[in-house]
């Protein structure tokens, strides 16, 4: 089993967790992110990524250029203003045999920008209440602009990409909206976003989903998540950290303020950390692989960065939570649904088995997976989707094959391969989302895409 175990100790943005993540990947991969999220028709937009300092401490910060320029965030407190003008990020220093940042894509645009200011992450970043991130500083200035949900689902259907990741980044923004329309009164269609709605935070949020899809962990957890305390500037006047949007994302999510005054984690950031992690807590027992630092601009006395561990188990005795229920009064449309609802509250798996209940009703025995930490939400769900009266559980031991997502070139193109390994087993199959699309771009059908793969 692949494992993501993110440390928030420092809260999170959405920048920092695309960074971390990236950092997690190879050379070739990182080449492909680029060019994947350079490919996506945002105009004026330029992601690349370099590495930075944060307490001595080498790590990746993305850069989102629009037009140009960097999204730049101004500092809500005055000492931390002065402290931003007087340090900068400090640019970790070339290996002097390449004269390049070991491991990490350079922005080929640097020298158009040479009068920027220095890099800040955006953890000034907020939702409709955060008009600007600061008195002097807002989106008009980059020629920025928000958007209504209806724009980010039509902006987002244009990209080419896999509808996986799709579903993904709209779950993301669907989520926000839900915040906005309870924060503000005001139904979602209406809602309209600004820094969350503006170019770089939409490049943000499907860096995200395209970095979490390339990497294809299997679980992913993570720390109790960071939030600061203070005051944030909004354009409503001042208002307590967390936001009030921010806090709805978080809630039923561990959380703690810690010592660092100042909004730590942004309405992005809990978003992609509500819909992505299951469980939270300690770093789980795992063969640690990788680990990839994401640096915000911001300087602490403390590392300001999420870092990421990748890492892998193969699961012997695994444990898995079977919740079992029987249903004869539900239309397949319903039970369609419930099955939707499930596997978004975090189920590994939902089947349903036909079976003949009292009655000689015709009925189906709703079988559900999950992780032992998941078990109560998804109880919950059930009870709240279906028209069950009770749940019954076991625990489960079972065996899996350890599973990883590789890339291959081929005649047609980079194409994903999944790998099934262990217990002398090694099976093999191509990311079907690849394949349609090489299906539609040729005009041919699937079986033809792979007959003629050449790796």
């Amino acid at each position: 089993m692949r494992i993501l175990y993110l440390d928030l100790g420092m809260g999170i943005a959405g920048d920092m967790f695309s960074a971390a993540l990236f950092d997690l990947l190879n050379e070739d991969q990182k080449q492909e992110y680029l060019k994947t999220v350079n490919s996506l028709g945002l105009d004026g937009v330029r992601v690349s990524a370099e590495t930075v300092s944060s307490s001595g401490i080498c790590g990746v910060h993305m850069r989102v250029l629009v037009h140009g320029q960097e999204e730049v965030g101004q500092d809500l407190h005055e000492k931390d203003q002065e402290a931003q003008a007087a340090d900068s990020q400090e640019k970790c220093q070339p290996d002097p045999e390449t004269d390049q940042h070991e491991g990490h894509q350079l922005a080929q645009e640097t020298d158009q920008h040479e009068d920027c200011q220095p890099e800040t992450d955006r953890k000034g970043e907020c939702l409709l209440e955060h008009r600007t991130h600061g008195s002097e500083h807002s989106h008009a200035h980059h020629g920025h602009h928000g958007h209504g949900i209806g724009e980010i689902h039509h902006i987002v259907a244009g990209f080419d990409i896999s509808e996986g990741v799709k579903s993904h980044i709209l779950a993301i923004y669907g989520e926000i909206a839900k915040a906005e329309s309870a924060v503000h009164g005001m139904p979602v269609e209406e809602i309209h976003f600004h820094e969350v709605g503006s170019l770089d935070a939409i490049v943000d949020v499907t860096s995200a989903c395209l970095l979490m899809d390339m990497l294809a962990a299997d679980r992913v957890t993570a720390s109790p998540v960071r939030v600061g305390y203070g005051q944030v500037r909004a354009a409503h006047g001042l208002l307590p950290v967390p936001a009030p949007a921010t806090a709805l994302l978080l809630r039923g999510l561990p959380v703690c303020a810690g010592q660092i005054e100042g909004e730590l984690c942004t309405p992005t950031g809990a978003a992609i950390i509500r819909h992505f992690v299951r469980d939270f807590g300690p770093m789980p027992a795992m063969r640690l692989s990788e680990i990839g630092y994401g640096i915000g601009g911001k300087k602490y006395t403390s590392l300001n960065a999420v870092r990421a561990f990748l890492g892998e188990t193969d699961r012997e005795g695994d444990r898995i939570c079977e919740l079992t229920c029987n249903l004869d009064d539900m239309t397949a449309e319903r039970l369609g649904f419930a099955m939707d609802r499930l596997y978004a509250a975090g189920a590994a798996e939902v089947y349903m088995v036909p079976a003949t209940m009292k009655k000689s009703r015709p009925g189906v025995v709703l079988v559900v997976l999950c992780q032992e930490e998941q078990r109560q939400a998804l109880v919950e769900s059930i009870f709240k989707y279906t028209t069950t009266l009770g749940i019954r559980e076991s625990i489960q031991q079972r065996y899996i094959l350890g599973r990883r997502i590789e890339t291959v070139d081929t005649d047609l193109g980079p194409i994903r391969k999944k790998l099934a390994l262990g217990y002398g087993v090694n099976r093999a199959k191509y990311e079907y989302d690849d394949l349609a699309r090489i299906a539609r771009e040729r005009s041919c059908s699937i079986e033809d895409v792979i007959a003629g793969i050449k790796e």
